[in-house]
C-alpha cells in the first residue's frame, strides 16, 4: 500500500523589505496633535489605511506619558494604521506594546566611553566603488494600494501611477506616464535624488523625507505637465521640464 503524499506546510516565513512612513511626535498632547492633523490633512485622503511607525524620539527624555488608546484612535480617524513604535524610553515602549504595537528597531546607538564622551561607531573598511545597479523597471499600470520599492537604486515606471499607488526609491524616480499617486525618492536620505514625470498630478512627492502633498495645489506651470521634483537646500522645487 502506498503512503499518503506529504501534506503541504500551512505557512512559509520569508523576509521582506518594507519602507514605512514614520510619524514623529513632537508633543504628547493629543488635542494639539488632532488640531495639527486636521490642519494639514483635513478629512482628505493622503492616507488610505496605510501602515505607519510612530516615532517617539523627541519624547523619550524625561517622564513624558502618552495615551496610546487616544493616539491610535485619532490616527486611524485620519486613515493611518499604526503598526509599530520606535525611539521611546522603556516605559513608553511598554505602554505601546500594551496597546498592541510592535517595537521597530532604531539605528544602533552611539556607545559612551568610560569618560562619558561619545565614541563614534567603528568605520567600515574602505571599499571600491559599488558596481552599477540597473534600475527597477515597471511596465504595467499601478493601481490604488499597490506599492513598489527600488532598494539601492532608481525606479522607472512606464505606465500610469494611479491615485493611492506608492513609489519608493533609494535613488531617482522616473515615470513616463501620468503620476497621480505618491512618489518618494531618496528614501534613505539621498538629497540629490529627483523625481521625473511626463505628467505631474501627484498626491504626494518627497525627496529625502521633505514632502509636499496635494493639500497644497500644484502650481499651474507644472500641473499635468512634464516636470521634475528636486531639493535645493531644504526646499522642495517643482519645475517644468523643457521650459
Amino acid at each position: 500500500m502506498s503512503s499518503p503524499p506529504a501534506s503541504k506546510p500551512a505557512f512559509d516565513l520569508k523576509s521582506t523589505a518594507w519602507t514605512l512612513p514614520a510619524l514623529r511626535l513632537q508633543t504628547a498632547d493629543i488635542r494639539a496633535l488632532e488640531a495639527d492633523l486636521a490642519l494639514r490633512f483635513g478629512q482628505g485622503g493622503l492616507f488610505d489605511g496605510d501602515p505607519i511607525v510612530i516615532d517617539l524620539t523627541p519624547l523619550r527624555e524625561g517622564e513624558v506619558g502618552l495615551d496610546f488608546g487616544a493616539l491610535l484612535e485619532r490616527l486611524r480617524a485620519h486613515h493611518m494604521w499604526p503598526v509599530a513604535v520606535q525611539g521611546g524610553n522603556g516605559a513608553q515602549i511598554a505602554a505601546a506594546r500594551a496597546a498592541g504595537l510592535a517595537e521597530a528597531l532604531d539605528a544602533a546607538p552611539v556607545q559612551p566611553s568610560a569618560a562619558g564622551a561619545p565614541v563614534p561607531p567603528p568605520q567600515a573598511p574602505a571599499q571600491s566603488a559599488p558596481a552599477y545597479k540597473a534600475p527597477l523597471v515597471v511596465d504595467k499600470p499601478l493601481r490604488s494600494g499597490q506599492r513598489v520599492y527600488a532598494r539601492g537604486g532608481d525606479l522607472v515606471v512606464l505606465d500610469v501611477v494611479s491615485f493611492g499607488a506608492e513609489l519608493i526609491a533609494d535613488g531617482n524616480i522616473h515615470v513616463y506616464a501620468p503620476l497621480r499617486g505618491r512618489a518618494m525618492a531618496g528614501a534613505r536620505g539621498d538629497t540629490s535624488a529627483r523625481i521625473y514625470t511626463t505628467c505631474l498630478e501627484a498626491q504626494l512627492v518627497s525627496v529625502a523625507g521633505i514632502y509636499r502633498t496635494s493639500e497644497t495645489p500644484l502650481p499651474a506651470a507644472v500641473h499635468s505637465q512634464a516636470a521634475q521634483v528636486r531639493l535645493e537646500g531644504e526646499k522642495l522645487l517643482l519645475e517644468r521640464l523643457g521650459a
